[in-house]
C-alpha cells in the first residue's frame, strides 16, 4: 500500500486532510505544492489533478480529490486505523449523519467566506505584484473557470458588500458552533470527528487573528476552549508541524498565505 499526499502549507484544505492521515497513523509520502509559485497549475500537477487544486491523495494510483471526499475515503479504506479515543467517523448512522451535517455546513457556509477574506488581504498582494501580461498568461493556465475569476477578483479587490456578507456568514458560523458546544463537547456529539477537523482547519484555528473585532474570547469562549483541545491533539499537532515553504513576506494572521 502506497499513499502520496500532495499538499501546500498546513492550513485550510491541506490541513483538513493531513490531520486525518496523522490522527489515523497512516504512513504517506508528503509532496509539497507551492501555491504562490503556481505549481498547482503546472502540467506535471494537472496531469495528476486536471482541476489544478490541492490537496490530492494518490492511493496506489487511484486519485482522490476534494477534502471531504478524501477524508471519507480514508475512513472507508482504513476503518481500523483510528486514534485511541475512537473513529473519526461515527460507526452509528445517526452519529455519521450529524458529522456529515456539520461537514456540509462548513463546506457550503464557512470555507469560501473565510477564504474570500484571505484572498482579499493576501493573495491580492501576490496578484497585483505580477505584471499585466504575465498575469494574463497565468490566468490562462488555471483549469477551473471559477478559480480564474477568483484570481482576477483578488487582483482588483473584492467589493465591500461581498466582504461584509462574508463576515456576516462567519459570525453566524461562530455563534452556531458556540451554541452547539454548549450542548456537546464536539460538533457532532460526544466524540471528535472529521467535522471538528473541518471547522478547525477552515476557521476555528485562526478566527481570532483574522477577525479581532469579533472579540471571540468574549463572544465564543466554548469555541476557544474547543480550539485548544483540538490543537493539543497529537495528530493535529503533527499536522501543524508539517512542511511550510510560504515566503516570509507573505505570511498572514495564521503564519501562512492562503
Amino acid at each position: 500500500m502506497t499513499l502520496k499526499y500532495y499538499h501546500a502549507e498546513p492550513l485550510a484544505n491541506s490541513l483538513k486532510s493531513m490531520a486525518p492521515l496523522k490522527e489515523k497513523g497512516l504512513d504517506y509520502e508528503s509532496i509539497y505544492v507551492g501555491l504562490h509559485k503556481f505549481e498547482q497549475h503546472q502540467p506535471w500537477f494537472t496531469a495528476i489533478n486536471p482541476e489544478g487544486q490541492v490537496p490530492v491523495l494518490d492511493h496506489d494510483g487511484t486519485i482522490i480529490t476534494h477534502t471531504t471526499v478524501i477524508n471519507e475515503y480514508l475512513e472507508d479504506v482504513f476503518p481500523e486505523a483510528q486514534p485511541a479515543d475512537g473513529p473519526l467517523r461515527p460507526r452509528d448512522a445517526v452519529g455519521a449523519a450529524r458529522m456529515r451535517y456539520w461537514n456540509k455546513f462548513v463546506d457550503e457556509q464557512v470555507m469560501n467566506f473565510v477564504s474570500m477574506h484571505g484572498w482579499h488581504r493576501m493573495v491580492g498582494v501576490i496578484a497585483r505584484n505580477i505584471e499585466s501580461g504575465e498575469f494574463e498568461k497565468l490566468l490562462e493556465n488555471i483549469p477551473l473557470p471559477d478559480q480564474r475569476k477568483k484570481w482576477a477578483t483578488a487582483r482588483s479587490g473584492f467589493s465591500e458588500a461581498d466582504l461584509a456578507n462574508a463576515t456576516a456568514k462567519i459570525e453566524y458560523a461562530v455563534d452556531k458552533v458556540e451554541k452547539q458546544l454548549a450542548e456537546t463537547p464536539w460538533l457532532a456529539g460526544a466524540s471528535y470527528t472529521l467535522a471538528d477537523i473541518n471547522f478547525y482547519s477552515h476557521c476555528g484555528m485562526m478566527v481570532e487573528r483574522m477577525f479581532p473585532e469579533m472579540e471571540i474570547a468574549k463572544r465564543a469562549p466554548r469555541l476557544v476552549e474547543w480550539r485548544e483541545r483540538v490543537t493539543a491533539r497529537p495528530g493535529m499537532a503533527a499536522a501543524l508541524k508539517s512542511e511550510d515553504r510560504t515566503a516570509p513576506g507573505l505570511r498572514t494572521w495564521s503564519g501562512h498565505v492562503r
